[in-house]
């Protein structure tokens, strides 16, 4: 359901720009030897690149966004997220936290440093800067049921 609504409120943003949101049905090759996934949510700006002519397989997304789960945190933020920041024309990655309203985003600045940026509570919003886009959080969850420690 957050996946989904993530498409949506991208997609609903960025309607009309030379860039489109894609759900996680599409193969993207993170290394060079060999590492390929299926990011939750990849936004792509400009004409996708892909490695071969089955157009299965993308090379250059600007944007991921990833779905934590309880089985597939710790790899997302560890050896996935090294990986992410090695693709040259990313530019932005996002956590999207399962247990809580909260967004962490990981923006790519020009020293090829990253910045972390952190949305928390359904009345939060976050901006992703590579799409010049806004959302809330109470978008991206919107129908999510929390337990009652959830912040608001």
């Amino acid at each position: 359901m957050i996946t989904g609504n993530q498409v949506t409120a991208l997609g609903s943003k960025i309607s009309g720009r030379e860039c489109v949101v894609i759900p996680n049905d599409l193969r993207l090759r993170v290394a060079y030897r060999g590492l390929y996934t299926c990011p939750d949510v990849v936004v792509i700006c400009g004409k996708p690149q892909f490695v071969d002519g089955e157009r299965d397989t993308l090379i250059n997304p600007t944007m991921l966004v990833e779905v934590l789960s309880p089985s597939t945190e710790a790899y997302h933020r560890g050896f996935k997220s090294a990986q992410y920041r090695q693709i040259e024309s990313l530019r932005e990655y996002a956590l999207v936290s399962q247990k809580e309203p909260r967004i962490e985003i990981f923006e790519r600045r020009e020293n090829r440093q990253w910045l972390m940026s952190e949305a928390a509570g359904l009345d939060a919003g976050c901006c992703f800067q590579s799409i010049d886009c806004g959302i809330l959080l109470a978008d991206v969850y919107q129908s999510v049921a929390f337990g009652e420690s959830a912040p608001r």
